[in-house]
């Protein structure tokens, strides 16, 4: 699909060639707490591992502050998406764990207003200068990779099992996360959720397949109000198999619009953590956007 998508978005550059020069940006996302990295600096990838390392055209990292409400928070996604996903620029978007929820909640309720389009020279802030004072409807996104999503939360939040009083911990109650914003309505982007499965010290308290920090219902992009417990096929201690692409569960519960799972861990290979080397399930979506983010 993807490889379909970016050939019918190169014919409509070759079209409109002649009017304007587009650029294309590939914007990480951070999850929860993110390091230390610098809110608004678009070239610190701290949290990620070396900036040197290959992770799709003209890398910019979206740092904002981890630790705090993820509305509280969203205008720094969406400064990034004025930025470079505006005028004739296009972006690729690759996201991990809470930056799930941060692209999520900025297409859902902020993807149909109108953008200025903006210049991609960022200030100190992140904030850019108006290309020509001129708007359009939200933004320029050819797609979504998803590293281990929590945009249906995480029963660690639940159970109170993480121990910090940050905010975001509050949003990523599975019920708080799942009612945040409508995860149907994603603009007609397309998420492709990569889901990790190595997952042993919260075995007893994540239902089903999981990497350590979220399963397999929020990381599947599984639809619905509630958790469930997902698994790789042939597990007979879950309620369900988590099929790969669009399918819905083996007990029939869809996944949302416009989700689809790429990678399904049933090699249990893959943790939740960057580890600061661009690590665990992460690698998975640095490889993907090496190869399709261009």
């Amino acid at each position: 699909m993807k490889t379909l998508m970016g050939a019918a978005v190169a014919a409509v550059t070759l079209l409109v060639s002649t009017e304007a020069a587009a650029t294309n940006y590939t914007l990480w996302i951070h999850g929860k707490n993110g390091g230390n990295t610098q809110a608004g600096n678009y070239n610190d990838f701290s949290n990620w591992g070396p900036a040197s390392t290959a992770a799709g055209v003209n890398k910019k990292a979206v740092n904002w502050n981890g630790s705090q409400r993820i509305g509280t928070e969203n205008y720094r996604i969406r400064n990034a998406l004025d930025c470079f996903c505006t005028g004739s620029n296009w972006c690729y978007i690759a996201a991990h764990s809470a930056g799930d929820l941060q692209i999520g909640y900025a297409l859902s309720l902020y993807g149909g207003s109108a953008r200025t389009k903006k210049n991609a020279t960022p200030n100190a802030n992140g904030e850019c200068g108006n290309l020509d004072g001129s708007t359009q409807t939200g933004w320029n996104i050819k797609w979504v990779d998803i590293a281990s999503g929590a945009g249906g939360g995480s029963e660690l939040a639940d159970h109170g099992d993480w121990a910090v009083s940050d905010p975001v911990v509050s949003d990523l109650v599975t019920t708080t996360a799942r009612a945040m914003f409508n995860h149907n309505t994603t603009r007609n982007v397309w998420f492709y959720m990569f889901a990790g499965a190595k997952g042993t010290a919260y075995s007893g308290i994540l239902p089903g397949q999981d990497d350590e920090a979220v399963s397999y219902h929020s990381t599947g992009g599984v639809s619905g109000s509630g958790n469930g417990s997902y698994c790789n096929p042939g597990d007979w201690f879950c309620g369900g198999t988590l099929n790969t692409g669009t399918a819905a569960c083996s007990d029939g519960r869809a996944k949302w619009s416009f989700h689809t799972v790429s990678l399904r861990d049933d090699g249990e290979a893959y943790n939740h953590y960057a580890n600061g080397n661009w690590g665990g399930i992460v690698s998975k979506v640095r490889e993907d956007v090496v190869t399709y983010a261009y």
